[in-house]
């Protein structure tokens, strides 16, 4: 079994197009990121990529696309609208298509509140297996074919200022995806875990507290060995550790649309067992 593991594609509205007002200060302090920090001429041609990245999940003949968070540059209605217009040819199908929430799209209280990523991408946070649901919509599962099964967990959190960027995924979630994992509904399948936040940086350490994945080790300890895989973003570096006896494969799909660095990873399952994966660059 093949699956398309892509993350971080950024999609990006015209801010300067935009009423200030209607902004909010904290995408006002994102405007320094975007023209400063070469934010926006770096993901200009996002939607593009994406699109690009969904038509290669076609010719590359794979079982299930994964897109780990952070669709959006800062959570606006038209980046979501866009995101859902370049996964088209997947979206309409979760046994096609797992998405989940980044930081990035729960930028603003108000984004996080009116739940824009649910309206949506909710219609893809549905479960084979909602009995262990314990936060929303999470864990979600997504068994694909006779051996692999998708889970979906949400570390992205509102947090009180722009420059914090960390997440957890929480108590309930673990407890939801432990007792998940003990389902014989699950027994021979390849497990393949997807949340936001890394687990460990590219140099297999926790990452900033400031930015990382706070219940990195509870989140670990829960899946030892090549049978399980954890699919991030957030780090916007494409990286790979391979399991060990005490923990899964860690794949960092880095950004994906990010004019220079495009990429994704091919992630191989063989007899309930994540054998590997290997970097791919879109068709653009």
């Amino acid at each position: 079994m093949r699956f398309l593991h892509c993350s971080d594609v950024h999609i990006t509205e015209d801010y300067f197009a935009l009423p200030l007002h209607k902004l909010g200060w904290r995408r006002w302090v994102a405007l320094v990121e975007l023209t400063a920090g070469g934010r926006a001429k770096a993901y200009r041609n996002a939607q593009a990529t994406l699109s690009a990245i969904a038509r290669d999940a076609g010719t590359h003949g794979v079982d299930h696309f994964i897109l780990s968070g952070d669709l959006t540059a800062y959570a606006l209605e038209g980046e979501f609208r866009a995101a859902r217009a370049a996964l088209a040819p997947l979206a309409p199908t979760p046994a096609r298509c797992t998405v989940i929430p980044g930081n990035h799209d729960v930028f603003t209280p108000g984004a996080a509140r009116a739940g824009r990523f649910a309206q949506h991408f909710g219609d893809l946070l549905e479960s084979d297996l909602p009995e262990y649901r314990r936060e929303g919509a999470f864990p979600f599962v997504r068994l694909i074919g006779e051996g692999a099964a998708v889970v979906g967990l949400c570390s992205a959190r509102p947090l009180p200022t722009p420059g914090l960027s960390y997440g957890s995924v929480g108590p309930a979630q673990l407890e939801g995806l432990a007792a998940l994992l003990k389902d014989a509904r699950l027994d021979g399948r390849a497990i393949l875990v997807v949340v936001h936040h890394a687990p460990k940086s590219p140099a297999n350490h926790a990452d900033g507290w400031h930015h990382g994945l706070h219940d990195a080790d509870a989140l670990l300890k829960l899946l030892p060995g090549p049978r399980f895989a954890v699919l991030h973003g957030h780090i916007h570096q494409r990286y790979h550790h391979p399991a060990t006896e005490d923990r899964p494969h860690l794949f960092g799909a880095g950004s994906s649309t990010q004019a220079g660095k495009e990429g994704y990873w091919l992630i191989e399952v063989q007899d309930g067992v994540i054998v590997g994966g290997t970097k791919h660059v879109p068709a653009l």
